[in-house]
């Protein structure tokens, strides 16, 4: 038996009246996923335990069948082990994203926390240039991917809260800054890092060629090294996680899956769908479980564009579920979990906590879910709501679950 997850990140949403009170997954054409959930069991997951932030991080580690209770100590912890830096037990780590801050009247707005989706190459030379000209003993800037990036601070403070750059787009930045012991060492940081990126070459091509620049970074989902139980462990389990996201294949480095490079998968709305699903495929004749991860409906929600949430969605229903679907012949039989991890509603344009829908179908069963289509309110009417993090226990005992 083969094991499938396959999540759209961000693909929930809420009702719209531009759509007619629909929500982006119902508008949206997916004959693939309103097959499955009309042939196998649909239902609404909690992936968001009570008193967590609705993140990426805490969302995804239920559906990998963590409980964040257990294990959750910070988003950019999960992205060092993707980045392959090792951290000790008292150093801490923050993500860093390149953000673009607009001044309006007398404040600083965050105009862009992905400083205008800026490409990896482009990021890179800006943090080489933290790192060379702020990097030190106690201070180490490492680069990732397009605006995502990571600080560490050797045997750092850790009572610190932040916000998220994508909680307050658009916003003032007031108020939203680093707060706690240490605090001010990063405002210093920052100011540091804004004075150097000013003037850079980098940025000044990018404005020259009418693109955002990203004028300052951004500290926040700070922790120290988790310990979890790798799938070996817990279920017997050899598996892949294919994803462009730093988070995503953080997750998975502890869990001790390997991790799989797509070409042209970007983490953002251009991915290559379908050669993560084709990578997927070749994956499992090998390993008993694969984990396919979507950036692109959540990049399009925190953009608060809803024609390319739309065309996300279908994107992932048409290149990801379907070519799976028409490879199950390949694969043999399988169990497949189709969810998003957490709502990015377009017009909040933030994470939220509610629950999101699910789709568990096992290859050797038709059941009649009276399911009519793949939605938000379908898997209300259908399911129970159920903690995220069962329901990778749900798709390894399918039958117990319906």
């Amino acid at each position: 038996m083969k094991y499938i997850i396959l999540l759209g990140d961000g693909m929930s949403d809420e009702p719209i009246a531009e759509l007619g009170g629909k929500t982006p997954l119902e508008a949206a054409k997916t004959p693939n996923m309103d097959r499955l959930s009309q042939t196998g069991i649909i239902g609404l997951a909690a992936t968001v335990p009570e008193g967590y932030p609705p993140g990426s991080d805490v969302a995804n580690l239920s559906v990998f069948g963590y409980d964040p209770a257990d294990c959750y100590s910070g988003r950019s912890p999960l992205e060092a082990a993707s980045m392959g830096v090792e951290l000790g037990p008292s150093d801490v780590a923050f993500r860093l994203n390149l953000v673009w801050l607009e001044a309006h009247y007398g404040k600083l707005y965050m105009g862009d926390f992905s400083a205008g989706h800026i490409s990896t190459d482009e990021s890179r030379a800006l943090i080489d240039t933290l790192q060379t000209e702020l990097g030190d003993d106690e201070f180490t800037f490492y680069p990732g991917v397009s605006y995502r990036h990571l600080m560490v601070w050797k045997n750092g403070k850790h009572e610190l809260t932040f916000t998220p750059p994508h909680d307050i787009s658009t916003y003032s930045i007031e108020g939203h800054l680093p707060q706690g012991e240490g605090a001010n060492i990063l405002h210093d940081l920052t100011n540091s890092a804004q004075m150097l990126l000013n003037d850079h070459p980098i940025n000044n091509q990018r404005v020259a060629e009418n693109k955002l620049p990203a004028n300052s970074i951004w500290f926040w989902g700070h922790g120290r090294k988790p310990v979890m139980e790798t799938y070996q462990q817990r279920y017997g389990l050899t598996g892949s996680v294919i994803s462009a996201v730093d988070l995503i294949r953080g997750i998975g480095v502890n869990a001790g899956l390997d991790i799989i490079e797509v070409p042209g998968a970007t983490g953002y709305l251009d991915t290559n769908y379908r050669g993560k699903a084709e990578y997927a495929v070749q994956a499992l004749k090998e390993a008993d479980f694969v984990y396919v991860h979507v950036e692109a409906p959540d990049e399009a929600g925190h953009g608060g564009l809803l024609k390319e949430k739309i065309e996300a969605i279908e994107s992932f229903d048409r290149d990801v579920v379907g070519t799976i679907i028409e490879s199950i012949p390949e694969i043999g039989d399988c169990r497949i979990l189709i969810t998003p991890d957490h709502p990015t509603p377009v017009e909040k344009r933030t994470h939220t906590s509610d629950p999101v829908p699910y789709i568990l179908f096992d290859s050797r069963q038709n059941i009649d879910s009276s399911a009519k289509a793949y939605s938000e309110a379908e898997a209300k009417r259908c399911g129970n709501i159920v903690p995220g993090h069962k329901l990778l226990s749900m798709l390894m005992d399918y039958r117990e679950s319906n």
